[in-house]
């Protein structure tokens, strides 16, 4: 009988810790028009409530019950993004993604490297620099004619060139006027998490990014 008892209490508890927004909300409904009735039921009869009082008080309620409404709404809203996000990231495991950056980026073989860049304004010259890990450049790429925006340049490295930790810089010109360059680097997507509450891109190179930092997908 007490075990009964111990469950039955139990599940009261249990109940009353899950109402829903929706039910806590009816309630506070409920007891404000209890004590607006009370109210008027015993208020003087000579000095009673008048009709802006009375609408006052009703809008507030309204306005509490509207928001509690609202805040559940964005809850609802707040999971299916977070979702959606998932299902947006789990798609790009195993793809490129563009981002900013100068490391170079190599096919599966190592035989063949590539970068991007982004010109502000068409360049009649752009030299790309591959720079090893100890700051020194160990050769130059020469591209010609470039048009303004984003560009892409490959390099096939010496026999014997250790391709590790490899980057790149870019210096255009036009006329002999600079030009500035940013430069944008790939990477690969290994896993994805959400787990900050955004989405964020866990990749082979540059490690934990969130997804707002990726300029495009391969």
């Amino acid at each position: 009988m007490t075990t009964a008892v111990n469950n039955t209490n139990a599940t009261s508890a249990t109940s009353s810790t899950t109402k829903t927004a929706s039910q806590q909300a009816s309630e506070s409904s409920d007891r404000f028009l209890k004590l607006l009735v009370t109210q008027m039921q015993n208020q003087d009869p000579l000095n009673p409530m008048d009709n802006a009082q009375v609408t006052s008080q009703m809008a507030q309620i309204n306005t509490v019950t509207g928001i509690d409404k609202l805040n559940t709404t964005m809850g609802t809203m707040n999971a299916s993004m977070a979702q959606m996000q998932m299902l947006q990231g789990a798609s790009l495991v195993g793809h490129q993604v563009l981002l900013d950056g100068n490391q170079m980026a190599f096919d599966s073989t190592g035989k063949v490297g590539s970068g991007a860049y982004n010109l502000d304004a068409a360049a009649t010259s752009v030299r790309i620099d591959i720079v090893n890990s100890a700051g020194v450049t160990i050769d130059t790429v020469n591209q010609t004619g470039v048009p303004s925006g984003q560009q892409g340049f490959q390099w096939t490295p010496p026999s014997g060139t250790s391709t590790s930790g490899l980057t790149f810089k870019v210096t255009a010109t036009s006329s002999g006027k600079a030009i500035n360059a940013s430069t944008l680097m790939t990477d690969t997507v290994d896993a994805i998490n959400t787990s900050s509450g955004t989405l964020t891109l866990e990749l082979r190179n540059s490690g934990s990014t969130a997804y707002s930092k990726v300029k495009a997908v391969a």
